[in-house]
């Protein structure tokens, strides 16, 4: 029922291709709107811009209304109204300053997740994308084979019946019309597992997917030397920058911890309104207002080792934070050389398989003619079939493996652009028909 179902839903975006395909930027373009992983990035981008606000505020001044109303004695005969407002300006707060500093950092790292994310989208997206093409090709390909091998067992039938051949020709390629059945099952639920994949990403079926051109060539990367690739790596990976930057925020931290210890001082203006009345003591009744300038300084001398607690630990927290520094660049480094070599060798397979594909077809082609004037078994036009068409397979998945090797090393860089995925793009033709 599944099979069925998965079979409708194909013919009925094959029917429906011209009008309402897709391509790769316009699945990336859904993805931009509708992927939960990336609008969560883009809320934790506007949240962390708020950091350097907060951290300014520690060095712009405080200003608040407090006051107090009591009434007192047995026969509630005195009461005392009282009110102020006051300014605080910080004059000397070093923790206050690496506090500016940290919040400035924060915005820094903030933007450096979000581009990260950015680019995690563009390779889920084109990953996810290729996957449906592949998983369409491996359908497409078992399909035609499944129609070679039913003409073969056809043919095995008619030989058989008019006594040119064994029945073992009949139940061989009935075997392997059996086999073929079973593996597009399998291809049938890989399609699906692949488009609902995409779907996570979209937010809505797919529709149907431009496919590569027939022979279209794929580029080496440029430049063509791995060592310029692993240099971007170490400095301008997304990783790298946002571990570098709270590497920065950790020694900060350091700073501003160790302020515990310094002066503050702060300058405080006031004005105080109060208004007293007792009966008992008429004599103490006061009411006006009264303004106050001054510079108010405070010298920490002990707060039971919490603060040279809260250096100790700053101080751990930077060195782990150099090591994940270290481990990110190094982790930049190995997707960089893995990338390269994908796309570099990807290229060789593709090739390679370009002329596997002319000789599969050449010798499916020999075992036929063999078969018929009886110099070739069934089972060696069996064998050529499957060999033809499971180069077919293994040649389409190198493209999208190459161009998505091509895309991770962008990223592995910190390269990786919107601009790419157009590049990618313009090999796309139209909907698999």
């Amino acid at each position: 029922m599944r099979a069925a179902l998965l079979t409708s839903l194909i013919a009925g975006l094959v029917l429906h291709g011209a009008a309402s395909g897709a391509d790769l930027l316009q699945v990336y373009q859904q993805a931009l709107a509708n992927d939960p992983v990336y609008t969560s990035a883009r809320y934790a981008l506007t949240a962390g811009r708020e950091k350097d606000t907060q951290g300014r505020a520690g060095l712009l001044p405080a200003v608040g209304v407090g006051g107090s109303y009591t009434r007192s004695d047995q026969n509630f005969d005195s009461t005392n109204n009282s009110y102020a407002l006051q300014l605080t300006q910080p004059l000397l707060r070093l923790a206050n300053w690496e506090s500016y500093k940290q919040g400035k950092l924060s915005v820094a790292s903030s933007e450096a997740q979000f581009a990260q994310a950015q680019q995690d989208l563009i390779l889920r997206t084109g990953q996810a994308y290729f996957d449906v093409l592949a998983a369409q090709d491996a359908l497409s390909f078992l399909g035609a084979q499944k129609i070679a091998i039913s003409e073969q067992l056809a043919s095995a039938k008619r030989n058989f019946e008019i006594g040119t051949s064994t029945i073992t020709d009949t139940n061989e390629a009935q075997a392997r019309y059996d086999l073929a059945t079973a593996q597009e099952i399998a291809a049938q639920n890989d399609l699906e597992v692949a488009l609902s994949k995409l779907q996570q990403i979209i937010g809505q079926p797919p529709a149907p997917l431009a496919v590569l051109r027939p022979g279209v060539k794929l580029s080496p990367p440029q430049p063509a030397q791995i060592d310029t690739w692993i240099a971007s790596a170490q400095t301008d990976n997304y990783a790298v920058v946002a571990q570098q930057v709270a590497l920065e925020v950790a020694q900060s931290e350091i700073k501003r911890n160790r302020a515990g210890h310094a002066p503050t001082v702060d300058l405080v203006v006031a004005r105080n309104y109060t208004d007293q009345t007792s009966v008992r003591t008429p004599y103490l009744n006061a009411r006006g207002y009264s303004n106050s300038i001054g510079v108010q300084w405070n010298i920490p001398l002990f707060s039971g080792f919490a603060t040279s607690s809260k250096v100790d630990e700053a101080v751990a927290l930077a060195d782990k934070a150099r090591s994940d520094l270290e481990n990110a660049r190094r982790t930049a480094v190995l997707n960089a050389r893995q990338a390269f070599l994908g796309v570099a060798n990807g290229l060789s397979q593709v090739k390679a398989y370009e002329a596997a594909e002319v000789s599969s077809q050449s010798s499916l082609d020999s075992n036929k003619l063999g078969y018929q004037v009886g110099v070739r078994i069934n089972i060696d036009v069996l064998n050529a079939q499957q060999q033809l068409y499971s180069t077919r397979r293994d040649l389409a998945k190198a493209r999208y493996d190459t161009l998505m090797n091509g895309l991770k090393l962008k990223a592995a860089a910190g390269a990786l652009r919107e601009d790419d995925l157009a590049q990618i793009n313009a090999l796309l033709g139209g909907p698999q028909q």
